[in-house]
């Protein structure tokens, strides 16, 4: 990493820490930070620091700290995919809610809601998020291929169709819902960190830990993949199957983050962008500033959802959207001058 890089590394990770922090602390409940603090340090050492009532330490241990680690780690997700997403197919409009993949993994994930029991969801809501995105990302792909590489127009309309049909489908799913699911599957698809808990925190420890190392590894081929796929093939990259490994790896996280959270979209179009402009387009840097980045936004919006309609709770998914769809719009723009 170069010096800009790493200062800027230090400089999330240390506005991201203080985030975390301010995340244990807020919310219906208000909880001195010394006390929350202190409830960490009980649990880890076994002690009995912190003169809080039982139903407060179960306020920071079982709910806060599980979800702000997993905002954490689904934005660092979502960041990472968006920013290989946008490498793989070299257009900055490329991300896993505009195009398409996260509609796809919804489908998967809201026919597992509706088709498992509650024994079953675990498991069945993963696997069916992850196996629709895959097969939406592959069909995105084989859409916009063509002979002069990724046609950006077919890319945003497959989104678009893609979406469409998505929505239909969840549609029919909801109107055969009973009230309970009826609610829940209304709640999910606005996207809503609060159903974070201790095995969903872990899963996503893993699965950021994965996608992390792998994209990491091909971080040079996709600075050579930025140059076009006729020179990437000349200066010895596989690209097919460094396209097969990202589609996968992206299905994997969105998947998983949208059969735990809901869909949350526009985090991996905005932080990629913004990381470019803080530290430069190589992916040696971009992926993990981007992780980092990724993480402190959706926590930051998360924090926003707890407390601005405090005690009640605003959908994270919402927060994100009215970020991004301005953001999205000035890239079209700056698209629309270049043509």
């Amino acid at each position: 990493m170069r010096a800009m890089s790493i200062s800027s590394a230090v400089a999330l990770g240390i506005l991201l820490f203080f985030v975390a922090l301010t995340s244990l602390t807020q919310g219906a409940m208000t909880i001195p930070l010394h006390d929350s603090l202190l409830t960490l340090t009980d649990a880890v050492l076994g002690s009995s620091a912190a003169e809080l009532a039982d139903y407060q330490r179960a306020v920071i241990l079982e709910l806060r700290l599980p979800r702000t680690l997993l905002a954490i780690f689904f934005g660092a997700i979502l960041a990472q995919s968006g920013a290989a997403m946008q490498g793989l197919f070299r257009n900055p409009l490329a991300d896993p809610g505009i195009i398409g993949v996260s509609a796809g993994a919804a489908v998967g994930a809201v026919l597992a809601i509706y088709l498992s029991t509650p024994q079953q969801s675990w498991w069945a809501v993963p696997l069916g998020a992850f196996a629709a995105g895959l097969g939406t990302s592959l069909l995105i792909y084989k859409l916009a291929q063509g002979a002069n590489g990724t046609s950006v127009f077919i890319l945003l309309l497959a989104g678009i169709a893609i979406s469409a049909m998505a929505g239909a489908l969840i549609g029919v799913v909801t109107y055969l819902s009973d009230d309970t699911r009826l609610r829940d599957l209304s709640l999910w698809q606005m996207g809503s960190l609060a159903s974070a808990d201790s095995t969903r925190v872990w899963i996503a420890a893993g699965a950021f830990a994965l996608l992390a190392l792998r994209l990491q590894k091909h971080a040079a081929a996709l600075n050579t993949l930025l140059l076009g796929e006729p020179e990437a093939r000349h200066l010895g990259i596989n690209v097919e199957a460094l396209k097969r490994e990202l589609i996968v790896l992206v299905a994997l996280g969105v998947g998983l983050a949208v059969s735990a959270a809901g869909i949350i979209g526009f985090v991996g179009l905005v932080v990629p962008h913004f990381i470019r402009m803080l530290a430069g387009p190589s992916h040696h840097s971009l992926l993990p500033l981007s992780a980092l980045c990724g993480g402190l936004l959706l926590l930051v919006a998360d924090i926003g959802a707890r407390l601005l309609l405090a005690p009640a709770e605003l959908p994270v998914g919402i927060l994100t959207a009215l970020l991004g769809g301005p953001f999205f719009v000035l890239l079209l723009v700056q698209q629309r001058q270049k043509v």
